[in-house]
């Protein structure tokens, strides 16, 4: 298909085209039902097109989330995707290189769903630890963020496709976040939160924009004029598309006047018939209409030239290449925490206790956007069991589930399948067939939700189901977990449902027991929404199950295992905001006890695909670790720059940490954390010297060199981080930024010289003193030098 004329398009173009043109496809679906019994919103819109104009040959645009992977069209189970891992772990490679890479296995993953715009990635900054969102973005540090989502863009738009930066801007929390007002001063806006988009535009230039839903010092980010235009625009030279978050629209004319061009996702809520009589009110301008339309045809454009047609099916790229590269990157981003005497590496030959309640579960995926159906994940359990040669044993040792574990792998249908049985109505099969609620519209619906279940043995099962709308489920026929009446308000599904209610049933072995769920969509349910959350008109449900177990049994079991073993691996793991940063019941005493019981025992906190895989690679010296913290880990949650002020109070949050976030704030008060910024161990060792430090005045660029050296006795990689501290600054500043950093692979007795190149562009005249280690504290090289005049 050749490329449109754009210009000539926009004269052929109707008003009521171009104003269609704004806003996603308006076409009516019903997605499938999915398997994990998590119930996709059933509404009428089309959540992942543009509108097409036929008429003028102007075909839709696939969209696909998300940070982690290509998903495709589907919220759930969909065609499956790599899963990468996710956003902090990319972030503690710490590896331009290998996340270029990374970003071009993705833009061939985006391709093969037939799609031409990846959903990501997401360059927020992690304010906090008790961050919903945090594990979709890379680090706590500007930096470090732009650096390496400008190379994953790059990699991503090598291959044709394009990438939206999101969220823009201080998107850093769950709680009311479609609404909640940021309240940040001009200096740290710049300095931390906008700067890893600006990094992104200068090293990138990403293809499209994602504005955030939350309102930054009063408006919401949709519709503020300085930050769409003036400054990502005008300031930084962006030239591609704006679009919303899905639903983050909140008026018509005064967000097409800041230049965001497409509401998504189609239909419009608030674009449509609202700009039309704007424009008839004079209240908007077809100019300013043209501007955004001429923006979403550019990007239609990018999805003809990419070659991908309209509509494609949607395929998968699963091969050994794909699997080999998301092996590489799980691997790089292990960051090596601590080795007493040497523990690390285990022995193939010797006997091993794995135990933890993730060590035979995989966790690969966050929620939200970064869900999705995965090409092949390995627990902890089973890699290790394939790579060592001694005997291999496991023991549960605790329970650590924020909700209940889904049943998706142990329910059957009745043909022997795997899975359940879902049956849609659109009259209730539920007891209370004659309620009725006033607010009920298109979107009622019910669906029943039948498999069986078989347990290896006696004992009491605990059952729980959150909802968005009304759910009840039944064993044998008995009521076990009542979400119908007296509903409670909780966090799931983007805090419009319900917290989880549970109850417990006694099951017998080797006998199949019916489980049936009955589901009633939002509009049954009696509660209303509070503000800042998204409506989820359809609804959802989560549902799963787990046998109870006595901790105190459990604990024992373990560590009678771990006494056994020559060596045991204990494998623990922990989204939503969180309350803090403790783990959950009893994980903490199995630590300790395990730990007692065998000094060769190794704690390992996982996450990532393919999880398994690589933690045994690393564990058995396959892999040397390399991976380095893109976050500080302080000792209480109380220590953490935005404990005072990270939840919304009436609306609003107040950055009251100012510039100083994370190390930076531990730095500047001298506060002591468990684990710094930038800190990993290898299994070898390095040393850095002579360094240098030179200054390019006509290309405004500092360059800086040291030499690493491998002392130790095997290969392995070390990042030279580049921290640049102010001497004798007029305003109080941060004891020392990060700006530049590099991967190095070295071989053991040998040596190599890393450069690392940064700009003085926004340097003040001064002294400055360059900083260089292998983390943001312990031994630093140091070297003085001048910025003779101020660069802007």
């Amino acid at each position: 298909m050749k490329p449109l004329d754009i210009e000539r398009a926009l004269d052929a173009l109707t008003i009521t085209e171009k104003i269609e043109l704004l806003s996603g496809n308006h076409t009516t679906f019903l997605p499938s039902p999915l398997l994990l019994f998590l119930i996709t919103p059933i509404v009428r819109t089309d959540f992942w097109h543009t509108k097409a104009i036929p008429r003028l040959s102007i075909p839709a645009i696939r969209t696909t989330d998300g940070p982690n992977g290509a998903r495709g069209t589907r919220f759930f189970n969909g065609v499956p995707a790599a899963c990468f891992p996710c956003g902090t772990a990319m972030g503690a490679t710490w590896d331009i290189d290998l996340m270029r890479k990374a970003g071009g296995l993705m833009g061939e993953e985006v391709r093969a769903k037939g799609a031409h715009v990846l959903l990501g990635p997401t360059v927020n900054i992690q304010r906090s630890p008790l961050g919903g969102r945090g594990c979709e973005s890379f680090s706590e540090d500007p930096t470090l963020s732009g650096t390496i989502a400008a190379a994953v863009i790059q990699g991503m738009q090598s291959k044709g496709v394009a990438t939206t930066i999101k969220q823009y801007v201080c998107n850093d929390q769950e709680h009311e976040r479609m609404g909640v007002n940021a309240i940040v001063t001009e200096r740290t806006i710049r300095q931390i939160y906008l700067k890893p988009f600006q990094i992104v535009q200068r090293e990138a230039k990403p293809k499209a924009v994602m504005t955030a839903y939350n309102k930054v010092n009063g408006l919401h980010a949709s519709e503020t004029k300085k930050l769409v235009t003036d400054i990502s625009r005008t300031e930084w030279g962006f030239d591609g598309c704006v679009m919303s978050d899905w639903f983050g629209v909140y008026s018509a004319s005064e967000t097409v006047k800041a230049e965001l061009d497409l509401e998504m996702p189609g239909p419009p809520r608030l674009r449509g018939k609202q700009l039309m009589i704007a424009i008839n009110g004079q209240k908007l301008s077809t100019h300013e209409v043209d501007k955004s339309v001429r923006n979403v045809l550019n990007l239609v454009n990018l999805g003809i030239a990419s070659g991908v047609p309209e509509n494609a099916p949607e395929g998968k790229l699963d091969t050994p290449e794909t699997a080999a590269l998301l092996r590489r990157v799980a691997e790089s981003s292990i960051v090596l925490l601590k080795n007493e005497n040497n523990v690390l590496p285990f022995s193939k030959d010797k006997t091993i206790a794995v135990i933890g309640p993730n060590a035979k579960h995989a966790p690969y995926s966050g929620g939200g956007s970064a869900n999705f159906r995965h090409y092949y994940t390995t627990t902890p359990y089973d890699a290790i069991k394939a790579i060592a040669n001694g005997s291999v044993h496991y023991a549960l040792g605790s329970a650590a589930f924020v909700t209940l574990t889904q049943l998706g792998g142990r329910l059957k249908t009745s043909n022997g399948g795997k899975g359940c049985t879902m049956r849609f109505y659109r009259e209730s099969p539920m007891a209370k067939a004659d309620w009725s609620h006033p607010d009920i519209d298109g979107d009622l619906f019910y669906v029943d939700l039948e498999g069986t279940l078989e347990p290896e043995e006696d004992g009491t099962w605990e059952f729980g189901i959150a909802v968005r709308g009304t759910s009840q489920l039944f064993v044998d026929g008995k009521l076990v977990v009542d979400n119908l009446n007296n509903q409670r308000r909780g966090v799931s599904f983007f805090d419009s449902g319900t917290v989880e209610e549970r109850g417990t049933v006694e099951l017998k072995a080797d006998r199949k027991h019916r489980i049936l769920v009955q589901f009633g969509s939002a509009p049954t349910s009696n509660y209303k929404l509070t503000a800042g959350v998204a409506p989820m008109n359809g609804g959802g449900i989560n549902f799963g199950g787990f046998q109870k177990i006595d901790p105190e049994v459990e604990l024992q079991k373990a560590i009678e295992l771990a006494k056994s073993a020559d060596q045991v691996s204990d494998i623990e793991s922990e989204g939503f905001d969180r309350a803090n940063i403790d783990h959950p019941p009893h994980l903490d005493a199995l630590i300790s006890a395990i730990c007692a019981s065998n000094p060769n025992t190794t704690v390992v906190l996982q996450s990532s695909t393919p999880a398994g895989t690589a933690l045994a690679s690393a564990i058995f010296d396959d892999t040397n670790p390399s991976g380095k913290l893109p976050l500080s880990y302080p000792l209480r949650v109380e220590d953490n720059p935005a404990y005072l002020s990270f939840r919304s109070e009436r609306g609003r949050v107040l950055y009251g940490e100012d510039v100083y976030v994370g190390y930076r704030w531990y730095e500047k008060i001298q506060r002591e954390v468990r684990w710094v910024f930038g800190h990993g161990l290898s299994y070898t060792t390095f040393s850095m010297g002579e360094l240098r430090v030179v200054i390019d005045e006509a290309a405004d660029v500092l360059d800086v060199e040291v030499k690493v050296r491998n002392t130790g006795d095997r290969e392995g990689e070390e990042v030279v981080q580049v921290y640049v501290q102010q001497l004798e600054p007029r305003i109080e500043r941060p004891v020392k930024e990060l700006r530049g950093f590099k991967k190095a692979a070295v071989e053991e007795g040998k040596r190599e010289v890393v450069k690392v190149e940064m700009s003085l562009r926004y340097a003040c005249t001064g002294s400055y003193k360059v900083m260089v280690g292998d983390s943001s504290q312990g031994k630093l090289l140091e070297e003085d030098f001048e910025v003779q005049k101020t660069r802007w």
